[in-house]
């Protein structure tokens, strides 16, 4: 039976560390840890005045609205595609 192993990456997230145990490369983890790290900065820019729970709930929100939207345009993209089969 084949053992997955798992890594454990610490990275920093609105000025907080988090270590990170999954099976994702180190390099992925912590572009995604950026990657949020920068979105909660773009929210805060917004308003200085969030608590850290609103600032993640917005961040989440904001996230979740790209990618919905380009789930959409993948699947507009890939039927497109199947039509000109």
């Amino acid at each position: 039976m084949a053992e997955n192993k798992k890594t454990r990456i610490t990275v920093e997230i609105n000025r907080t560390r988090y270590t990170i145990v999954g099976d994702e490369s180190e390099e992925h983890v912590k572009e995604v840890a950026r990657l949020v790290n920068d979105k909660m900065e773009e929210v805060r820019s917004a308003n200085q005045h969030l608590d850290t729970s609103r600032l993640a709930v917005l961040t989440a929100l904001n996230t979740m609205n790209d990618y919905v939207k380009l789930k959409k345009e993948h699947e507009t993209l890939l039927a497109m595609l199947e039509e000109d089969k």
